[in-house]
């Protein structure tokens, strides 16, 4: 009996210890754990790997782990130990970099994004603009009649498929002007392409917005980023107009640091303008303030600078030429919708270009989606396929080798081309779409990933 006592003692301790054992193992399993970054199963089906953003969250992980270190003592610390030497190692790999910019990558000059200023909210702006945009009515009216008509109602139901992460912003917001620049520059993005009426103009949903980019040019400044301008087009849009438009951006904003200046293959620097719907003007028009003998020119004159068409169908490569612009862009993000939006087009239009000393920037887009305001257009919907789309779009353009590339775009909403941060949201009967799996800062993290790849790419064109 005394036997069998001291046996079955002998085994509880024995049981105790064992389970003491595997609590102790499965703790120190738990904390190695945290050495893994909490996104790497992300970069599998895009190979980003570790991204900029990981320096951020090793920071955090830091914090977290200090925490833990007052808590439970020596064992963990020892773990820390071990984590901080792997963060160290991955931050010994990393270039130097300023505070502000620590967690950022350089922004890269050569990639242009679309952006727009044109949104409002009551407390910015007294009510919503564009936020609000109404449906779009088609122009057969037989089809107009079987789609709903009417306009949006913001905050809950917006003029757009995705949601933003910052709400229907007001994009005179000076939070949300900086959130969109820390955006852009995380993406190793460089010029921004802001969208552009005369003084006291605007489009037809929307208000003046040219009082607003002394803002945005410091903003962009701060954050290193340039600022160059997409001329809209406004009504009577023609030769002289475009004179004193450029002559005013010039004297009013030509001084700031933060405003764009391409370097020419003749090692001058000229301000660069992009023009949308350029081909609604006739080339004998454009003519005038593009060529050298023109009655309006522009050339060899303190304004000269670099002119940028839009193409949209083939034969518009012809009168780009014969208009005296510098080079031409594509702007649209849906593939197959024009000649020019068509990547397969792209390495043709690039040797045209080529032979003519035009510059030609192909524009890239994570996908295409117009049907909140353009209900009929379902047929030119192009799905982001989790961002395949977007890395095919790259990929043809980096094939061509432009010397830039653009971007559409940052934060064009209603037509679902942006890149910026969005969010799950379901309201009503109103469910907006997403960027699951990922995390709203996924297409930032593409660009960046691309931006990366077109300057490695380069500096081998260019030996």
């Amino acid at each position: 009996i005394l036997n069998y006592d001291i046996m079955a003692r002998f085994r509880r301790r024995t049981c105790i210890i064992l389970l003491l054992f595997i609590l102790f193992i499965c703790s120190i399993m738990m904390a190695l754990k945290t050495l893994r970054p909490d996104r790497a199963g992300f970069g599998d089906p895009f190979g980003l790997g570790l991204l900029p953003e990981l320096q951020q969250r090793t920071v955090l992980l830091d914090d977290k782990q200090n925490s833990v270190n007052r808590i439970q003592g020596d064992a963990v610390t020892r773990v820390s130990n071990l984590h901080n030497i792997a963060v160290n190692t991955m931050k010994a790999s990393m270039p130097p970099v300023n505070k502000l910019e620590e967690e950022m990558s350089s922004p890269n000059y050569n990639f242009h994004i679309f952006y727009y200023s044109w949104f409002g909210n009551p407390q910015f702006d007294g009510k919503y603009i564009h936020w609000n945009h109404p449906l779009l009515p088609h122009w057969d009216p037989k089809i107009a009649n079987n789609y709903p008509k009417g306009r949006h109602n913001p905050p809950e139901d917006i003029g757009a498929n995705f949601y933003p992460e910052l709400g229907s912003y007001s994009s005179k917001d000076p939070s949300v002007i900086e959130a969109h620049m820390k955006q852009m520059r995380s993406a190793s993005t460089g010029v921004i392409v802001l969208s552009w009426y005369p003084p006291g103009m605007a489009d037809e949903n929307g208000e003046p917005t040219d009082d607003l980019v002394p803002v945005i040019l410091d903003y962009a400044h701060k954050y290193n980023l340039k600022v160059t301008f997409h001329i809209e087009p406004y009504k009577d849009r023609d030769d002289r107009s475009m004179y004193h438009n450029v002559k005013y951006i010039i004297d009013k904003y030509g001084g700031h640091p933060a405003f764009y200046r391409h370097k020419t293959s003749t090692g001058r620097f000229l301000p660069m303008f992009y023009v949308y719907d350029s081909y609604v003007t006739i080339p004998e028009i454009w003519a005038n303030l593009l060529t050298v003998s023109g009655s309006q020119t522009i050339r060899n004159t303190p304004y000269d600078a670099l002119f940028i068409a839009l193409l949209v169908e083939e034969r518009h490569k012809h009168d780009i030429h014969r208009s005296g612009f510098d080079g031409m862009y594509t702007y649209f993000a849906t593939n197959g919708f024009s000649y020019g939006s068509s990547h397969h087009n792209w390495a043709s239009l690039k040797a045209f270009c080529d032979s003519n000393n035009l510059m030609f920037i192909p524009s890239v887009g994570p996908g295409y989606i117009d049907t909140s305001i353009r209900p009929w257009n379902n047929h030119n919907t192009r799905n982001r396929v989790n961002g395949k789309y977007y890395e095919t779009a790259f990929s043809a353009a980096l094939l061509v080798r432009p010397e830039i590339i653009s971007i559409t775009s940052f934060n064009e909403w209603h037509e679902g081309t942006q890149i910026e941060k969005a969010v799950p949201k379901r309201t009503g009967q109103i469910v907006y779409l997403d960027y699951k799996p990922h995390k709203p800062n996924v297409y930032l993290e593409l660009t960046q990933k691309w931006s990366e790849k077109y300057r490695k790419e380069q500096e081998q064109w260019l030996m």
